[in-house]
């Protein structure tokens, strides 16, 4: 995750100053990059599997932990960053104050959601949870942002996202096999994270600091949070399983540290709309995981219902023409 909005300012205003240039500078040397399409594979891949490196990680530890561990190499990753780019984190007490509240929604409490709503549902559903949150974010953006209008075509894409929902729970079926508390801990899970974007959005954008710095301070923040609560709920584990714990430094350094790196690029280079749509990409790859690598049982309902999410959450995003 990323501060997204912040990223759209920057790009525009870069913009914005190459073009007012009356002479313009010697263009620099381009560095060589790897093409956005496969950092954008990469990215989806990496999401993807979160859900499965989530589900390993709790074999071995409690979730807590896994989210601690997560957390605390996700932040080496961005702290190491910082340091190669010679980045301060932001100060004053507002922006931190700000910082922390994110770092709960984006970060602290729905890692930690997902990490126990996996005890009791396989990993394929968690993902597919996770794809609900453009809904979400779409239903809240019309009460929380004025400048957001819905659309018919936005509308009925909530309507029929929340239909897919349903298909996956089988809801007509009574919900039969499936586990209430794990499975609203992933929507909940998935809820947070745009009710933390729309707090982003009114409280920290257009600060003047870097998206490395406020990511940077942002994870530290939740892993502080989470180094507080873990000792109340958890003790020290008795021995260190080696698979579980392989998995929560992969989940830490791939999934929330080079994840978030790789998507400020994604979004910097080919723009946000582009780069969120890697979003529709990870309940298809965390679901492939479950069931090829993990074992995890597929029902016909879980693949139709989550098309049928995915294909109302990319209506939600469906912008309506300017005049």
């Amino acid at each position: 995750m990323c501060y997204e909005v912040r990223s759209r300012t920057v790009v525009g205003m870069s913009t914005l100053t190459t073009s007012s240039r009356t002479r313009p500078a010697a263009p620099a040397r381009p560095r060589a990059r790897l093409d956005w399409r496969l950092r954008f594979g990469a990215l989806s891949l990496i999401w993807g599997f979160s859900f499965l490196l989530i589900k390993v990680g709790t074999e071995g530890y409690a979730p807590f932990q896994v989210t601690l561990g997560r957390l605390v190499f996700g932040t080496a990753v961005l702290v190491t960053a910082m340091a190669v780019k010679r980045e301060r984190l932001p100060r004053g007490a507002r922006p931190w104050g700000h910082m922390a509240v994110a770092a709960f929604l984006l970060n602290a409490l729905p890692f930690s959601l997902f990490a126990y709503s996996e005890l009791t549902i396989p990993s394929t559903l968690a993902g597919i949870c996770n794809a609900t949150s453009p809904l979400w974010g779409m239903a809240l953006s019309l009460v929380a942002l004025s400048e957001d209008r819905p659309t018919r075509v936005r509308v009925a894409g909530l309507g029929l996202g929340f239909l897919g929902v349903l298909t996956v729970l089988g809801a007509w079926q009574g919900f039969h096999g499936l586990d209430a508390t794990g499975t609203a801990m992933a929507l909940l899970a998935s809820l947070s994270y745009p009710v933390g974007w729309i707090y982003v959005r009114r409280t920290l954008a257009g600060t003047g600091n870097s998206h490395l710095s406020m990511t940077g301070g942002q994870l530290l923040l939740a892993t502080v949070q989470l180094a507080v609560v873990t000792p109340l709920f958890t003790g020290v584990p008795e021995h260190f399983a080696l698979v579980p714990l392989l998995a929560v430094a992969g989940l830490g350094v791939l999934g929330t540290g080079l994840a978030v790196l790789i998507q400020y690029g994604l979004v910097a280079e080919v723009g946000p709309t582009t780069a969120q749509m890697v979003t529709y990409f990870i309940p298809v790859i965390a679901t492939a995981a479950g069931v090829a690598i993990l074992g995890e049982s597929l029902r016909w309902t879980t693949p139709v219902g989550a098309v049928i999410v995915l294909a109302g959450a990319a209506l939600t995003q469906v912008r309506g023409k300017r005049a």
